[in-house]
């Protein structure tokens, strides 16, 4: 095991249509995708298109979309370590002018304890605050031990103090930000107060603001993407901590200006595509995003 993931799987179902129906309405849709989905499920695999294979510890139950997405983790050589539910979550995505709105039906009710995983020679954790038992326990272990660990914070939970207390690298949203600080520059303050060594808070079109080895506050630009190349922002944040991990994995050297820079043009690719599996990059990609789009001035 070379990395580890915990987060919350879904079924994604995202499509593209002008209107939605209400009452007895129909509409036709103009395109759309079945892909995995979830957080930090969607960073593994993002962890995985990119060349690291990590391991993932995910809800799962026993029906006909567990087992889809099983074939799925199986074509990217991703070992699911299973946290039982007696429903597969699903998510229904409308993607519209830059945004997306967004249905979930889930089942969060652990049927069992998370499971007991030997680590090994694992090098990252990467969670996003589902499943806090589990994520609490293997980030206070790999904390301890000296490994890379990494927050995915969309939301603070009653649960995140506790998480926080084990995080290295915490990229959180403007939300979570909003809901601990009066700004994301004080947000970012709040973070390092709970021993998180680099903390980041994600900005949307503005892109990244964050607090580098140094202490330094940085605000990294977003790429400049033309809008009408957009077509499906959902995902991309959760490859941009897919590909963060990567970059960390792979090229330990580097900055993390660096990584967050390799993570961006992730990002900058996913938002081009329609559904997570197709938002997946290659390196190639990377490459290619990061020479055809500049910083945004």
């Amino acid at each position: 095991m070379q990395a580890l993931f915990i987060g919350h799987a879904y079924i994604d179902i995202t499509f593209l249509a002008d209107d939605m129906p209400e009452g007895d309405e129909k509409t036709l849709a103009e395109d759309y995708a079945v892909s995995f989905g979830g957080n930090a499920v969607t960073a593994a695999f993002a962890c995985a298109e990119l060349g690291i294979v990590p391991d993932l510890l995910c809800s799962m139950a026993d029906d006909w979309l567990a087992r889809m997405f099983l074939d799925m983790a199986a074509k990217y050589r991703i070992s699911v370590h299973h946290r039982k539910v007696r429903e597969s979550s699903l998510s229904f995505i409308r993607p519209k002018d830059g945004k997306r709105a967004i249905v979930r039906c889930r089942d969060a009710d652990y049927l069992h304890p998370y499971p007991t995983l030997n680590l090994g020679a694992c090098r990252a954790l990467h969670v996003d605050g589902h499943q806090p038992d589990a994520a609490i326990h293997y980030a206070r272990l790999f904390r301890e031990a000296g490994i890379l660990t990494s927050l995915d914070g969309g939301t603070f939970r009653e649960t995140t103090p506790e998480l926080l207390r084990h995080i290295d690298i915490a990229v959180v949203s403007e939300l979570f930000a909003e809901q601990i600080a009066s700004s994301p520059g004080k947000a970012l303050e709040d973070l390092k107060k709970y021993g998180c060594k680099i903390p980041a808070v994600t900005l949307g079109s503005e892109g990244l603001l964050y607090r580098d080895e140094w202490d330094e506050e940085v605000h990294m630009p977003a790429l400049s993407v033309p809008a009408g190349s957009v077509v499906d922002t959902n995902g991309a944040g959760d490859i941009f901590h897919g590909a963060y991990v990567y970059s960390y994995l792979a090229t330990p050297e580097k900055t993390w200006e660096q990584h967050f820079q390799f993570a961006r043009a992730a990002s900058a690719h996913a938002i081009q595509h329609l559904g997570n599996e197709a938002s997946l990059p290659r390196l190639i990609d990377i490459e290619i995003v990061q020479r055809k789009f500049p910083p945004r001035l």
